[in-house]
């Protein structure tokens, strides 16, 4: 049985992720720092883990890992990077407190945790999926802290499948809006905003946690090694719109 461990686990679209591999067969690994008592859905492990504090205590990494290793006796054959906080403010008003808790969230920790793992990772001749956001290349005000963080994931994921070559393979998502709690609530539930958000990428919809979900399992299989550090843009075609003033 293929096991893979999964960050974020209770969010919109790390929950489906689990989902998704633990309906494949898989064995599912979830970590989030919302987890209560070992327990999350479509997991078998998981652990309370904030990859804040992950970054910043040696001491605590330290236990976390060797909790996670423990349950890897026969080593890890994914992991996907896709725990995030999203920190919205003006230029002129970004604390150093915000900008650090998103680098060490969205960028050190995949790091620290990949290096971490590494051992067990090339055990198996695994791969890394790391999740990034259309973010990364498309922007808009007060997305400072997280568009920058996101564009440096897909260099690091860029960066270390070149490092670790012939090791592991390390791709890359960036999702446009999708479908989650989290979206609606940034809407207010209002659908007319959802339903404008919509018509303004060319596939006339947004995506659906289980479209990540599938391109991760896509992005698992050994049929497709020679796709490395890779970032797969799922976006709805939204990437490739140029606004007129005239259109």
């Amino acid at each position: 049985m293929k096991t893979i461990l999964i960050t974020g686990a209770l969010g919109g679209i790390g929950n489906i992720l689990c989902k998704t591999f633990t309906k494949e067969g898989w064995e599912v690994i979830g970590m989030d720092v919302r987890v209560e008592n070992g327990q999350a859905p479509f997991c078998k492990y998981a652990f309370n883990t904030d990859l804040h504090q992950f970054v910043q205590e040696e001491v605590y990494r330290a236990e976390q890992l060797k909790k996670i290793t423990a349950v890897l006796p026969n080593g890890l054959d994914a992991l996907i990077n896709n725990a995030a906080v999203q920190r919205l403010n003006h230029f002129d008003d970004i604390p150093l407190s915000e900008w650090q808790e998103t680098f060490n969230v969205n960028l050190t920790g995949p790091m620290l945790l990949s290096q971490g793992l590494l051992n067990l990772l090339e055990q198996k001749q695994g791969s890394i999926i790391n999740i990034s956001s259309i973010h990364q290349q498309l922007t808009k005000r007060r997305f400072v802290a997280y568009a920058t963080s996101k564009s440096a994931l897909v260099g690091l994921t860029k960066a270390m499948a070149v490092d670790l070559q012939g090791r592991i393979r390390v791709n890359c998502i960036s999702p446009a809006a999708v479908e989650t709690d989290m979206l609606k609530a940034g809407f207010d539930n209002n659908e007319e905003a959802l339903s404008e958000l919509k018509r303004l990428h060319p596939s006339q919809s947004i995506g659906a946690p289980e479209e990540v979900a599938k391109c991760a399992l896509f992005l698992t299989s050994e049929e497709v090694k020679f796709l490395n550090g890779a970032n797969l843009q799922l976006d709805g075609g939204i990437s490739s719109v140029l606004n007129d003033i005239r259109s």
